[in-house]
Formats: structure tokens, C-alpha cells, sequence
């Protein structure tokens, strides 16, 4: 019997999370890989394709003058797109916001510190940069279920220890992610300021701070990851609407200590979708249809068009 992964989302197959030790960052996706539905610079960068066969990248080709950054971890690199083209920063660059092409800064399974850190590392190969636009958060609360002492000073990373047994509450997470994230996003000013760039931060979508209830497409997808991951049992308690608007309420907050435009990318996908629209392959991960949702808000919204 088919799986409904191999059914509805055979592409995933070539999404392998299989990355490389790096010095600093931990790990990032290898430079000069070619896959049927991803494509990477020599840096490691996931290649924009754009009009007229145009493409941009960090480390290789793009066009002359100013761009715009789009900057986070796996949903922005774009895990879940049937291919380079479907992107959040592709469908800004090629339809929703075309005037300036579009970077795509992320590494895969990043939480807020190696976000910045990835940023500054690679600063020194940028044009001018007008926008940079964050969609960060989620990895930040997903992580707060690890304990204190893999926290550090700047927070946990993924695979830097055992799963507990046992989470702190709801509350706990959403005000230690938080700090983290609001914390971080001071950095992510600094240097916009010295750029010269507008930053705007943006929540993420989670699939169930977006829906109440999936699409049965959707669910029988994550049934078939709760089957082989350990997400419905440390997140579940997260999972809810009422925790994602309380975390947003409070991002919010900080962004506007910071003065920093704020997004909540869950209340404007949902607002966005029709009630048949299939958004997720899994809770973090969006469908084409759903980064091309996300890249039209994100040039409506906050007034890239």
C-alpha cells in the first residue's frame, strides 16, 4: 500500500537533510548540489530563479545593483517546493514584489542565533541590500523543550542532545523562545541600520496556528511523520491556536520595542487561503501553493509590491 507521503509528496524523497559540518554555523546545506527539486550555490545557498532566466544567489550569479533578503531556515530555503521556482523568494522575485531580485539567506534546521550568524558570516559578498525580511520562529519554541543545560547562553540547537522525557509548560517555552528571538532580532537591526536596509520580522506559519483542523490530505501527511518522529509527543502542547497568538502577541511586543514591522504569517495565510487550499506537507513546510500564498502576503502586506 502506497504511504500518503509517496502518494501526494513523492518529491520529498530528494529532501535528504543530509548537511555538512560547518565551523560556526554547525551544519549547512553542501554548495554545487543539483537535485531534481533543489539547486545550491557554491557557498551552499539555495539558487532564486527570476524573469527572463535570471537568477540570484549569494555566492554566484545575479544581476547588478541593490537586492532583497529573505532570511530564515527551512521554510525559506524552501523544503517542500517541488522545485527551485516555487519558492517564497522565487515567486517574490518572479510575480508578487519583481522590482529587485531576491537572496535566499537559510540554512536548514537554524534556530535564531545561527540566522544572524549566517548573515554576518557571508555580509562581505552582498551588494546593496534594501529589504531584509525575516520569517524566523518556530525552531526557537520547537527547541525550548530541551533542557536548561543544553540552552547555553544563546540557545539550544537541533541534535545537541538527547530528547527529555519530560517539556516545560507551554508558558515556559513561548517566554524562553521569545527572549531568544527578540534578542537576536537586536542584532539583525544593528546591522540593517548600518546597512541602510529595512528589516521586517515575520512569524512563520505552523500548520495549527494557521487551521484549527488540516485538510484530510494534510492529516493523513502528519499522522504518517507523527508515525516516525517525536513532534505530537514534545509539541503538542504548541500546537495550539491559542499558544501561537499568545507568542505572536508577545514577538510582537519586542519587535515593537525594537521598531521592528511585525508580520504574523499564520493570521494572513488564514485569512488568505480558501478552505480548500492544501498549504502543508507537514506542519512546518508549505506546499507550492503555500509559499506562493505566504510570498504574495509577505509583498501585500508589507508593502514590497
Amino acid at each position: 500500500m502506497t504511504s500518503p507521503r509517496a502518494e501526494f509528496t513523492p518529491h520529498m524523497e530528494h529532501y535528504t537533510f543530509v548537511l555538512e559540518d560547518q565551523p560556526y554555523l554547525g551544519y549547512f546545506q553542501y554548495g554545487n548540489e543539483k537535485t531534481p527539486v533543489y539547486t545550491t550555490d557554491r557557498h551552499g545557498f539555495r539558487v532564486t530563479p527570476g524573469p527572463a532566466g535570471l537568477r540570484a544567489t549569494v555566492g554566484d550569479d545575479r544581476p547588478d545593483g541593490p537586492v532583497r533578503v529573505l532570511a530564515g531556515s527551512s521554510a525559506v530555503f524552501g523544503v517542500g517546493a517541488t522545485g527551485d521556482a516555487a519558492t517564497i523568494t522565487a515567486r517574490l522575485w518572479h510575480t508578487h514584489a519583481p522590482r529587485l531580485p531576491w537572496l535566499n539567506i537559510a540554512g536548514q534546521s537554524h534556530n535564531s542565533a545561527q540566522e544572524l550568524l549566517l548573515f554576518t558570516l557571508f555580509q562581505h559578498e552582498l551588494p546593496p541590500v534594501e529589504d531584509i525580511v525575516l520569517l524566523s520562529g518556530v525552531n526557537n519554541l520547537v527547541l525550548s523543550r530541551l533542557p536548561e543545560e543544553q540552552q547555553g547562553r544563546h540557545g539550544a540547537f537541533f541534535d545537541c542532545g538527547p530528547a527529555p522525557d519530560a517539556v516545560p509548560p507551554p508558558d515556559q517555552r513561548v517566554a524562553h523562545a521569545t527572549e531568544l528571538t527578540t534578542r537576536h532580532l537586536g542584532g539583525w537591526k544593528s546591522l540593517a541600520d548600518a546597512l541602510g536596509a529595512r528589516l521586517t520580522f515575520v512569524l512563520q506559519p505552523l500548520a495549527p496556528w494557521v487551521r484549527a483542523e488540516p485538510l484530510p490530505r494534510e492529516q493523513l501527511l502528519f499522522e504518517e511523520l507523527d508515525e516516525m518522529s517525536n513532534f505530537r509527543r514534545f509539541h503538542n502542547d504548541i500546537s495550539t491556536m491559542a499558544v501561537g497568538r499568545t507568542y505572536a502577541d508577545r514577538l510582537a511586543a519586542g519587535c515593537a520595542r525594537l521598531d521592528v514591522p511585525f508580520l504574523d504569517m499564520n493570521v494572513a495565510l488564514a485569512e488568505a487561503a480558501g478552505p480548500e487550499d492544501w498549504l502543508f506537507i507537514d506542519r512546518v513546510h508549505c506546499t507550492d501553493l503555500g509559499y506562493d500564498l505566504v510570498a504574495r502576503q509577505l509583498a501585500d502586506r508589507i508593502d514590497l509590491a
